[in-house]
């Protein structure tokens, strides 16, 4: 038996989630048997619990996208073997002591991290690095303007874009946590993402504005952030935790000649899985060299995952919660 979270049904308040003890996951064909030794928390989580995520796993289920931990078994030709030290992700099944997750979903751990950066890392590079490198073409000495930078995404974010040269406005809804934010992602400058706020990005870059804005919060964020695009610019649409999505006239994008690209990192690497494998190589070489450094918050043992659930939803966060088996 396991100790695992389970979602047993949806609900606005946690209620339909529990700490219950399971059968340990029977492995299938394909798939790598691990023992959990870090889970890290993410936006989808909590909105799986209230059936609000686009992707909607049939209830009951076992919570968490990420986590990290060592094979217990695994097939001969998957590349694995027990006692490797592992990272990934199936949508579901994290938070728990056991999890049993395809191989084509998982990775060594780059040398020099702790599980709990690994489990930190995964989800939050992937889909920085998609939307930064993929979708938006980073090039070293461009300005990006990051929106929500306190969350994991966001940090995330902000950490690759310097790491790849670019120069960074980091921007919260959060005054409160911009000195938290200035030590972790380190970027030019910490705004905030309120009001009209293009009247800062055009001072900060010299009047060039940001040539990527990578945008998960939407709504009067992404409808300012429409002023803040260079021409020839993209702005990458990656969620909306406003809670409003944001809509555009198309003569805008045409009169100021950006794009608006929209990312679903899960579904980028899983319809082009060789790219996927890439993005997993760059990520892992950097962490490896000491470039990037995912930031945590918390650690909690998974006992107190509705601290960390709370934390999320009323945006006390810099960085990731990572839960402890």
């Amino acid at each position: 038996m396991m100790r695992a979270l389970r979602v047993k049904h949806l609900s606005e308040d946690l209620s339909g989630v529990a700490l219950i003890s399971l059968p340990e996951p029977v492995r299938a064909e394909g798939e790598v048997l691990i023992r959990v030794r870090a889970a890290s928390l993410n936006y989808p989580d909590l909105l799986m619990t209230q059936g609000a995520y686009q992707f909607k796993p049939e209830v009951p289920f076992t919570s968490g996208l990420e986590c990290a931990g060592e094979v217990i078994a695994a097939d001969l030709e998957s590349g694995f073997a027990p006692g490797d030290r592992v990272m990934g992700g199936n949508k579901t099944g994290a938070f728990a002591e056991f999890a049993s997750i395809p191989a084509t979903a998982l990775s060594r751990i780059p040398e020099g991290l702790g599980f709990g950066q690994a489990a930190a890392m995964g989800a939050a590079y992937a889909t920085a690095y998609t939307g930064l490198v993929e979708l938006g073409d980073l090039q070293a000495g461009q300005w990006v303007l990051v929106h929500g930078a306190s969350g994991g995404v966001g940090l995330a974010a902000c950490d690759l874009a310097r790491a790849l040269g670019a120069r960074v406005i980091a921007t919260t809804g959060s005054p409160g946590k911009a000195a938290r934010i200035a030590v972790f992602a380190r970027p030019e400058a910490v705004i905030a993402a309120e009001g009209r706020f293009r009247e800062e990005v055009a001072a900060l870059t010299g009047g060039a504005l940001a040539d990527i804005v990578f945008d998960p919060v939407g709504g009067d964020v992404f409808d300012e952030s429409t002023r803040c695009v260079a021409f020839g610019g993209k702005l990458v649409v990656v969620g909306f935790t406003s809670g409003r999505i944001a809509e555009i006239a198309t003569n805008i994008p045409l009169i100021k000649g950006f794009s608006v690209v929209g990312l679903r990192a899960g579904e980028y690497t899983r319809r082009f899985p060789e790219r996927g494998r890439r993005i997993n190589a760059a990520i892992a070489a950097l962490a490896e060299e000491g470039h990037i450094n995912p930031a945590i918050d918390r650690t909690l043992p998974l006992t107190r995952w509705r601290e960390g659930f709370a934390a999320m939803a009323q945006r006390e966060l810099v960085g990731k919660v990572v839960l402890v088996p």
